[in-house]
């Protein structure tokens, strides 16, 4: 039931009541009680004319201390329902002192329908006077009388004001409650709002990210094997099956790209490696990528077992993944930047973490550091890691180049430690090491696509 409907009641109440009272005592005094129904009768009126239509909640809150109902609206209303209720109380009372008691109604609807504080101060104390002169006239204008009046009128003065304070704290505190609910209502859409514009930057970047590891290094493979295609037909008479071989490879490498961008439509879907596991998917790897590029690609997988054993438990679908990226992208810079002889790629397991070594014998990264890194790749594999709470180290050596193996906790670059990967360095070369750390109990992230058996080498 809304405030305006419990208005009504009381409003309906109290007139009954009253009017009751009047007309108890119709028999000796038939005048006193028309007067005082015909007083309450217009009361009654006032009110359903003007005073329901006022007694409803504002869409805005006015100023600290209004009562919050509507009545600002209908002014001319208003001052005529006020100025009703103070002189129907008074003429009332004055036809029978019992009808003082209107007062109990009329102090709570002027307090309700004030502008502020101070003017519901100022209506009380009209009601009281009002009323206390209808005690004065029905009493005999006597001094006795006036007394008693003003005692009366005294005590309904300060009940009055205790309560209209009460109900304008009560008014202001659910006026402030209505803003506050307006602003927690618009700092929760604009939160909304905000984390909608940060999932949709996030899935740019991690589109970005796997546009670049998937689609844009098989589109390099293409142009590079093409390359390669025009210098042997440049160079003709050349053997025709290596011409054919180097057709089959574009063919193939352009339908891995097809299908890596139908799997990147459909990257909700739970990440896999391939129809087979991440070791044979890595051999596929390899090899592709030594047909491309004539790099021999050495591996060293050790660290993935056999799937379903206790030595080496299976990896996360996840990890797995980022693993298979990681490894891709760290080929794609052997072949754009190595002009290595050699790569080695090593897998082993230390603890509870893994890790991955793809190493060449090229001319290494010179001055490298993290903050100089310039394009996606690099960048983009730490990000990757980062999702799940892995990270990646790049040395390079800059000494001269040796032939052998680089052993256990040796360092090339004399800045870290390094996994157990040859590097069968060239005479021209100083070799690059990535060193990528995963922990195998991480979380799983479900956030890269799916990846087609036989994926080409980016």
């Amino acid at each position: 039931m809304n405030a305006r409907r419990w208005w009504d009641l009381i409003v309906a109440g109290s007139l009954t009541v009253l009017a009751a009272i009047a007309l108890e005592g119709s028999d000796t005094h038939i005048v006193s009680a028309t007067g005082a129904v015909l007083s309450l009768a217009a009361v009654g009126v006032a009110y359903i004319i003007w005073g329901r239509r006022m007694l409803r909640p504002r869409p805005v809150p006015g100023d600290r201390g209004s009562s919050g109902f509507d009545h600002v609206t209908y002014p001319g209303s208003a001052r005529m329902l006020r100025i009703t209720l103070i002189v129907g109380c008074g003429v009332a009372t004055a036809f029978d002192p019992s009808m003082a008691t209107l007062q109990t109604l009329a102090f709570p609807l002027i307090w309700a329908l004030a502008d502020s504080f101070r003017h519901a101060i100022l209506l009380s104390a009209a009601l009281t006077v009002v009323t206390g002169l209808g005690l004065w006239v029905n009493g005999g204008r006597t001094p006795d009388a006036a007394a008693q009046a003003v005692a009366i009128e005294t005590i309904s003065f300060v009940f009055a004001l205790a309560m209209g304070t009460w109900i304008t704290r009560i008014a202001t505190a659910g006026a402030e409650q209505r803003r506050l609910v307006e602003k927690l209502t618009l700092a929760q859409d604009e939160l909304a709002l905000l984390h909608r514009d940060a999932g949709s930057a996030s899935e740019r970047e991690r589109l970005a990210r796997e546009i670049h590891d998937t689609i844009a290094q098989s589109l390099t493979s293409l142009v590079m094997l093409a390359q390669r295609t025009r210098r042997e037909l440049d160079a003709l008479p050349v053997d025709t099956s290596v011409a054919a071989d180097s057709v089959d490879l574009i063919e193939a490498t352009g339908r891995d790209a097809l299908a890596e961008a139908r799997a990147l439509v459909a990257s909700m879907a739970p990440p896999r490696v391939g129809d087979g596991d991440l070791a044979h998917t890595l051999t596929r790897l390899a090899e592709r990528f030594e047909r491309e590029t004539r790099i021999q690609v050495h591996l060293d997988l050790d660290g993935l077992g056999n799937a379903g054993t206790s030595a080496a438990p299976v990896l996360d679908r996840a990890l797995e993944v980022v693993l298979l990226r990681c490894v891709q992208e760290g080929l794609a810079n052997v072949r754009k930047h190595s002009r290595a002889g050699t790569a080695r790629i090593g897998i082993e397991r230390t603890g509870r973490d893994i890790v991955l070594t793809v190493a060449d014998n090229g001319r290494g990264l010179g001055d490298y550091t993290p903050t100089t890194e310039q394009g996606f790749g690099l960048a983009g594999m730490r990000d990757r890691l980062a999702l799940v709470g892995g990270s990646l180290e790049v040395a390079t050596d800059a000494t001269p180049p040796r032939t052998g193996s680089i052993a256990v906790g040796e360092t090339p670059s004399g800045t870290g430690p390094i996994a157990d990967v040859a590097a069968e360095a060239t005479a021209d070369g100083h070799g690059t090491t990535l060193r990528v750390t995963l922990p195998v109990s991480a979380p799983a992230v479900a956030t890269a696509p799916a990846v087609p058996t036989g994926a080409a080498a980016r």
